[in-house]
């Protein structure tokens, strides 16, 4: 019965990004009928300048808010697992700041690097961010603990922001930032989706791999170890495929947060504890809750848009308070 509750929940999963990648290619600043929409994708005509909004801007954006919202959900769920806070994800515990350090750098001193390289230096950056995050939280007296790795990323994430703001301000690039420290998926090209697809699909498949060991990690190290568990290559692993989540992801929408601190929680209502189900249920609700959150930018005020980044926090806010409050540990 309940595999028959959780194969119905992703099969209405899966419908819900179908309709949602319908919608937000249907409605915008200008709305299109289904009609040219169907043709759009069945019979493209590059002489139809609907056919090419379509094909060009608008499908490319709706697939990159699915691929996104997937990366960073993901990437939170596995955080959440490995350090067994569930106040951990990569906007708070720094990758996300990291890679938006990095990209503020290239943005400043090679403005017209490929997006090849940019996803390179989102790597590097975001891997910086994590050791600082960890590095900070473990050298304290008492060693590692959940809250004292949220009260360090969000130190280190504050310090970041603020060097990447410096930046802008020095090489007066703050106007080509500043939408993108938002979030946003405007602009997105297939281009971009296809260096950035194969990493996010190849981490998410290996993180279904080490689903079994993140379940054991959750539950202590000690635990994972009696199990048979070699831990240190298990995090080691893992903390690779975050940080090549969370570098797609920023390098293709910006450093949104609460994603991946809000969508595990969904996950662990609707599946339990099992990461086995954890990760892939993480992957399916991130999708729908970008996708949505980007159609939902673009009607609040057309033509103009809000930042998608903005209006998640207004959902990841209040959970990340809620959440506060329910941790009982200290420091």
């Amino acid at each position: 019965m309940a595999f028959f509750c959780k194969s119905a929940v992703w099969c209405a999963g899966v419908m819900l990004i179908l309709l949602g990648i319908f919608l937000s290619i249907s409605f915008g600043a200008v709305d299109i009928s289904p009609g040219t929409v169907r043709e759009a994708v069945l019979q493209y005509d590059p002489g139809q300048n609907m056919h090419t909004v379509i094909r060009e801007i608008r499908l490319p954006r709706a697939v990159a808010g699915a691929i996104v919202g997937a990366a960073f959900a993901v990437a939170g769920a596995i955080m959440q697992g490995l350090t067994r806070n569930p106040l951990a994800d990569s906007g708070l515990l720094g990758l996300n700041a990291g890679a938006g350090l990095v990209l503020a750098l290239c943005f400043a001193l090679v403005p017209n690097l490929p997006y090849s390289s940019l996803m390179v230096f989102c790597f590097l950056g975001a891997a910086v961010g994590a050791a600082l995050v960890f590095g900070v939280s473990s050298f304290a007296r008492g060693g590692l603990t959940p809250l004292r790795l949220t009260l360090a990323g969000a130190a280190v994430s504050s310090l970041l922001i603020a060097l990447s703001e410096g930046i802008a301000i020095l090489f007066r690039i703050g106007q080509d930032l500043a939408f993108w420290y938002a979030g946003g998926l405007g602009g997105t090209q297939w281009l971009q989706i296809k260096w950035s697809f194969p990493w996010i699909a190849g981490a998410v498949f290996a993180a279904i791999l080490l689903s079994r060991s993140i379940t054991l990690l959750s539950m202590g190290d000690e635990v994972a170890r009696g199990l048979g568990q070699h831990i240190f290559i298990v995090k080691v692993a893992c903390m690779i495929i975050v940080v090549i989540l969370a570098a797609c992801a920023v390098s293709l929408a910006g450093p949104v947060a609460f994603v991946g601190l809000v969508v595990p929680h969904i996950a662990r209502m609707v599946v339990g504890l099992d990461y086995r189900w954890i990760i892939p249920y993480s992957a399916l609700f991130g999708s729908i809750l970008m996708i949505y959150a980007d159609l939902a930018a673009r009607m609040v005020r057309p033509p103009y848009e809000t930042p998608v980044g903005a209006l998640i926090a207004l959902i990841g806010v209040p959970v990340f308070l809620f959440l506060s409050r329910k941790e009982k540990r200290v420091l």
